[in-house]
């Protein structure tokens, strides 16, 4: 199952891939986020205060960046809090305001807050149900549900994103894993290869597809899938320690 840590976020034209545009290393972003909220600098309170400023003079792509800012430095909260109110001032129907709607309920699920993060995730289905914020929300939505308990419309969102975007990986990803949970291990196979055919390739599902393997009585080939998600694992360990010592240096 997805991690936690690796909720969908916006992914549009207006964004490089992952985020480029976010990177908190700009010198007006360098600051230390325990210290000082970084977003304070580009006025964000004169920004939102809807008591000042009329609906069409908020720019709400604008007040989308600063959620993903927040949602970057782990501030989440304050980011699902921005993306309501990117939500309210956008025009109705719109995509920004999809866009808003799924990014808020991400920021609520880094909360485990499974009942806001479903909320907004419908919200955001509502707007347009073929979009590809759409096949993001789906996703995301059979995420939330599974961790309610909700594992049976868990899977009807997960075979939903697929249907609304047969190339998005994680998608995929989510529709094998709850169909392995049901023991339909032979499908759920399947959907997980597609996943890493699509470039969704990490410990994560190569752990479940050595899962869905032994299932299926295929103990060789599960042991060699699970020894790569294993070096895939320690890899990216290593990857993240090198990381936090560079940034040290950096300081």
């Amino acid at each position: 199952m997805s991690d936690p840590e690796d909720h969908d976020f916006s992914e549009d034209e207006r964004f490089d891939d992952p985020y480029e545009g976010f990177d908190l290393d700009p010198p007006e972003l360098d600051v230390d986020p325990d210290k000082v909220d970084p977003v304070d600098s580009r006025v964000v309170a004169d920004m939102l205060d809807d008591q000042n400023v009329a609906d069409d003079e908020v720019n709400v792509e604008e007040l989308v960046d600063v959620g993903l800012n927040y949602m970057r430095i782990n501030r989440f909260e304050q980011a699902a809090d921005t993306f309501e109110r990117a939500a309210r001032f956008a025009p109705d129907g719109s995509k920004l305001e999809q866009e808003a709607w799924t990014n808020k309920g991400a920021a609520h699920a880094e909360l485990d807050e499974w009942d806001a993060a479903i909320g907004a995730y419908r919200e955001a289905i509502s707007i347009d149900e073929d979009s590809e914020h759409a096949a993001t929300a789906e996703t995301n939505l059979a995420y939330a549900l599974w961790e309610s308990g909700r594992s049976e419309q868990a899977l009807e969102h997960a075979e939903r994103a697929v249907e609304i975007d047969e190339r998005f990986a994680e998608a995929w990803f989510n529709r094998g894993f709850f169909l392995l949970e049901r023991g339909l291990a032979e499908d759920a196979l399947n959907s997980l290869e597609n996943a890493i055919r699509l470039g969704y390739r990490n410990s994560q599902v190569l752990d479940e597809k050595a899962r869905a393997l032994e299932e299926l009585g295929q103990y060789d080939e599960a042991e060699e899938i699970a020894e790569e998600a294993e070096e895939l694992r320690e890899q990216a360990e290593q990857e993240l320690i090198d990381q936090q010592q560079e940034q040290r240096q950096q300081r």
